[in-house]
């Protein structure tokens, strides 16, 4: 049996909304429409994927494992268009991702001179999307922060660089040479806890309970607005860190956690002389 792209994509709809009305108002088609298009794939699939009544709209276990499967497999399909639209019209490019603080230059001068014919793009990626540029082809490679999800990817490790914390110019702890991430255990970290486990383990405020007005926020630039103003402190690599100096912040090293790992990746199934030839060079530089 083939499973149906357009259905797989109004399932991953309403099963992101939880709601059959607001899904198909993304999609911009009928409820009906939708209802009977989810009713086909159960058919198909010979499994129940929502539990509904009048109040909710539920997951069953077959819908969770769905959505898990579809969401790769719909990016992957969504990639395939792109580099064969791309090949179709004959263009000539490569793309390269990468993660702030990261200089990506040198291995992009190198490619490009390599190859006069060919235009080599760029494009700045974040914690959120570093590997899905990779995955929904928007790129061909990406330089990514570890940890991430894998699977799929083919992954080579670059460098490794110490990870700082970014703190108000005037905190208590600004001009220590270095510090324990222990010494953080009472602030608030303005990046999602999984980044630095070791902060979120002992972290005073997701031990007690303590809720705290200000979010967690992906952009570098977001978060380093949010420390001048005394509103919590961040954990980076140092490049990063470096890269976005300012009068009005400071980093320190935290000694006691694991380096950042910055590694290139690319699509596993991908076979393209340019990406080894890519690799090698960001390898060597």
């Amino acid at each position: 049996m083939d499973v149906d792209l357009r259905k797989l994509r109004y399932f991953v709809a309403v099963a992101e909304e939880l709601h059959f009305g607001r899904a198909a108002e993304r999609l911009h088609i009928a409820q009906p429409v939708l209802s009977r298009q989810i009713r086909a794939l159960e058919d198909e699939l010979k499994v129940q994927l929502f539990a509904r009544d009048r109040r909710r709209t539920e997951l069953t276990a077959a819908g969770e494992q769905l959505l898990a499967d579809a969401r790769p497999l719909l990016a992957g399909a969504n990639a395939l268009r792109l580099r064969v639209g791309r090949a179709a019209r004959g263009q000539n490019s490569f793309t390269v991702g990468f993660m702030p603080g990261l200089i990506v230059t040198a291995a992009v001068r190198a490619l490009s001179d390599r190859h006069p014919e060919l235009t080599v793009n760029v494009v700045r990626t974040n914690w959120d999307d570093q590997v899905e540029v990779v995955r929904d082809g928007r790129v061909d490679v990406s330089y990514i922060r570890l940890p991430v999800d894998q699977s799929g990817l083919t992954v080579r490790p670059l460098m490794s660089e110490p990870r700082v914390a970014v703190l108000p110019a005037d905190h208590r702890l600004a001009g220590k040479e270095t510090i324990a991430i222990a010494d953080l255990a009472d602030e608030h970290l303005l990046q999602n806890p999984d980044a630095v486990p070791e902060w979120r383990d002992i972290a005073t405020e997701l031990r007690d309970g303590t809720r705290v007005a200000v979010g967690h926020f992906s952009a570098v630039e977001e978060k380093l607005e949010h420390v001048a103003t005394g509103r919590g402190v961040t954990v980076l690599p140092l490049s990063t860190a470096t890269f976005y100096t300012r009068p009005d912040i400071v980093h320190v090293t935290v000694r006691d956690i694991p380096p950042n790992q910055v590694c290139l990746a690319w699509e596993a199934g991908r076979r393209s002389p340019l990406i080894r030839e890519f690799a090698a060079l960001a390898e060597s530089l």
